[in-house]
């Protein structure tokens, strides 16, 4: 029996990918005034998949078996070409970044109350209901 569920791990999942977007946006922020700085972005399809890689690993029993690769989070970090904002070549756009900061503040802030939920009601178990 499992003392605890997936839910931790979800949610430490869910910090991890929050936690790269925060530093990803904030070099995007950073790199504003590099000419030919192109922004970075987090793909999370690309980090959904390294964790369905990882949470559902395959045995290879006979070497001329497929390999699963894992995908790092670094390689879910893209770089978005083709975008332009400055005449110096640079294609950071500050407010799109500052409302992607928002966005993701308030997921993190959201996951960070979910936790906080789990480990109050642990605490509440273990005092026995009181």
């Amino acid at each position: 029996m499992k003392l605890f569920s997936n839910t931790f791990t979800t949610l430490e999942r869910g910090l991890d990918y929050s936690s790269l977007k925060q530093k990803t946006i904030a070099d995007n922020i950073a790199n504003v005034d590099i000419p030919n700085y192109k922004p970075k972005d987090v793909s999370f399809q690309k980090v959904f998949q390294n964790e369905l890689n990882q949470s559902f690993g395959a045995l290879r029993t006979d070497p001329r078996h497929f390999e699963f690769q894992n995908i790092e989070s670094n390689s879910a970090i893209v770089t978005q070409q083709n975008i332009q904002y400055n005449s110096n070549g640079n294609g950071v756009d500050v407010d799109k970044q500052m409302s992607d900061l928002a966005t993701n503040q308030i997921y993190y802030n959201a996951l960070t109350d979910r936790i906080n939920g789990k480990f109050s009601t642990l605490q509440t178990v273990i005092r026995g209901g009181k």
